[in-house]
């Protein structure tokens, strides 16, 4: 493995511990990590320095400041109609990460999500399930698993 995709490798187990060190209630030990992080990573690998913002964002949204957050329950809703497009991918795959094999999510979305799932295909091929239970006009529902370990 190279260099580049060790860093990417150890910054998504990282973001996974800082996720739940946030579900715990320690968000503020998670955000000064986080931001601790994103220093170090910010000049030679931007765009996992750009996931650990979206970390810091998620960590202290509103919904998490103001409660503890439960975590998702299967076929749950995610309804990023209100997000502006640059959140949404970030956020669906974020929640995707978080699932136990063999759950999901339905996505809900103002248009029809297919280029997320040539996303899904190459980044995590065989390993999601996509099944579109609403196809607009004017709102798509997508669930989207993890499939379950063989």
């Amino acid at each position: 493995m190279d260099r580049d995709a060790s860093v990417s490798s150890l910054n998504r187990i990282f973001i996974r511990a800082l996720k739940r060190l946030g579900d715990a209630g320690d968000i503020d030990a998670a955000c000064r990590m986080a931001a601790e992080a994103w220093s170090l990573l910010r000049h030679d690998w931007p765009e996992e320095a750009r996931r650990l913002n979206g970390v810091l964002h998620n960590l202290t949204s509103p919904n998490r400041m103001g409660k503890k957050e439960r975590p998702m329950n299967d076929n749950a809703n995610l309804d990023v109609r209100q997000l502006i497009p640059a959140q949404r991918h970030r956020l669906i795959f974020e929640t995707w990460h978080n699932l136990e094999p063999g759950k999901g999510f339905v996505l809900v979305n103002d248009h029809d999500p297919k280029p997320l799932y040539y996303q899904f295909d190459a980044e995590h091929s065989g390993e999601f399930t996509w099944d579109y239970l609403e196809a607009g006009p004017e709102v798509w529902r997508v669930r989207i698993g993890r499939k379950s370990a063989a």
